[in-house]
């Protein structure tokens, strides 16, 4: 079967979120909650629409960068919907800066995102302007130089207070020191006249709530605010209070840093729940054995892009379309640790640097020592000793050295039966530093 070279390349753009309601991203979906511990996305999707529907839940998602949590939350939406539910999700990247967030941005981004996707059932529901949040908003909108226009979408009007705070610190330290102290009336205001008004609004027309879904908070930097606290204990363990509050299903997905703070009980205390994790996909058992399972469906992933409408049996026997030999799309699948979009990014790369077919190991094993010797450079002697322990023992604790490797993605987390083990990125395998 001809594989058609640029269209493989195209699907296989590592940058590219998988959204399961699109039936050509459906054909490219792969779940691998067989190898990563359990049905993640089913108990987040349960805990809202059997055991608490009538009542606001708040959840906490994480996972290394790149491991497929955006795809498994758009399926969550799509599940969601399916339920009956209206659902916003939404890349809290695309309005806030990262490196410098506060609670009242978050607040202002739900409450933007929320009434954006609200716009195109308004005359269906109905629902009443937000003349306290208004009022709020037109204080903020003098400090940031915004001319409002209200006869235009309100959520247009935070649009542009947000962009133009994301944009500009100065900007940004003025807004915030309007919202800090008017954080409990916002949150009031955003509640009583968007959220709750909004899912009363949506079970009269026959949904059964509203879920908001805010990606991309575990991109957060680690920095340090000015009084010493790590941005993400302070958003998430010392303002948890407020983004709990809000009166409606939350999902947050939250950096992966946090498991391994000395603040993480506090963390599931506020919020009252554990955050649901996704670990890689295994290609290794921690004994070293192949994950046989593991494997497969990694390759069953690479296939998919390859040939979408070949049954999956099948595909197996296409693979000397696309490598030089089996050995080959072994290595490929080894060496991404099962991290799903460094496996795309090797594949992308190495059709971009190959531009033929079938792909030779020669280029992949070239890719490799690329990125190995691109990685080393930021490693201490320190570290190495970290790593050392690491693929002896297979464990991490809360340490700050060990918490850096995990953000660095130099060690990755599986789940078994046993629970969550660690391993060394295999790019750092063969490095000379852990000899």
């Amino acid at each position: 079967m001809a594989l058609d070279l640029q269209k493989f390349y195209q699907a296989c753009n590592p940058s590219k979120t998988l959204a399961v309601e699109n039936a050509e991203d459906r054909k490219y979906y792969i779940d691998f909650s067989s190898v990563r511990g359990g049905r993640i996305i089913e108990e987040l999707k349960e805990n809202i629409t059997f055991f608490s529907p009538d009542e606001p839940t708040c959840e906490l998602f994480t996972g290394h960068i790149g491991c497929g949590k955006s795809t498994e939350l758009l399926r969550l939406k799509a599940e969601l919907e399916e339920a009956g539910f209206h659902v916003v999700y939404f890349e809290s990247s695309q309005d806030l800066e990262m490196g410098d967030v506060d609670i009242g941005d978050i607040l202002l981004a739900i409450a933007r995102r929320v009434s954006e996707s609200l716009d195109s059932l308004e005359k269906q529901l109905k629902i009443p302007e937000p003349k306290g949040l208004r009022k709020l908003l037109e204080g903020a909108a003098k400090l940031v130089q915004v001319e409002l226009e209200w006869s235009a979408e309100f959520n247009v009007g935070i649009g542009k207070i947000t962009a133009k705070a994301k944009n500009s610190p100065e900007l940004r330290s003025k807004l915030r020191e309007y919202l800090a102290p008017r954080t409990k009336g916002i949150l009031d205001v955003i509640n009583e006249e968007l959220l709750e008004t909004a899912a009363n609004k949506l079970k009269q027309n026959g949904k059964r709530g509203l879920v908001v879904i805010v990606d991309n908070l575990d991109r957060l930097d680690t920095a340090l605010k000015p009084w010493g606290r790590p941005q993400p204990e302070y958003l998430f363990v010392d303002r948890a209070e407020q983004l709990r509050q809000l009166k409606c299903h939350v999902v947050y997905t939250i950096p992966l840093s946090l498991r391994f703070s000395n603040d993480i009980e506090r963390l599931t205390q506020r919020f009252m729940v554990d955050p649901k994790v996704l670990p890689m996909v295994p290609v290794q058992q921690r004994d070293g054995s192949i994950c046989e399972e593991g494997m497969y469906l990694l390759k069953q992933m690479v296939l998919a892009r390859a040939f979408p409408d070949v049954a999956r049996e099948q595909r197996l026997d296409l693979i000397l379309e696309i490598f030089d030999k089996p050995e080959t799309f072994e290595r490929l699948c080894l060496v991404s640790g099962g991290h799903v979009r460094e496996l795309l990014r090797f594949l992308y790369d190495w059709i971009k640097k190959q531009r033929r077919l079938p792909l030779q190991q020669e280029i992949l094993e070239s890719i490799v020592r690329y990125r190995c010797n691109q990685m080393i450079l930021a490693i201490s002697d320190d570290e190495w000793e970290l790593l050392r322990r690491v693929a002896k023992n297979k464990q991490v604790n809360g340490d700050e050295g060990y918490r850096s490797l995990v953000h660095s993605r130099f060690v990755y987390e599986y789940c078994d039966r046993d629970g969550f083990w660690f391993d060394l990125n295999p790019i750092l395998a063969e490095a000379p530093g852990l000899k």
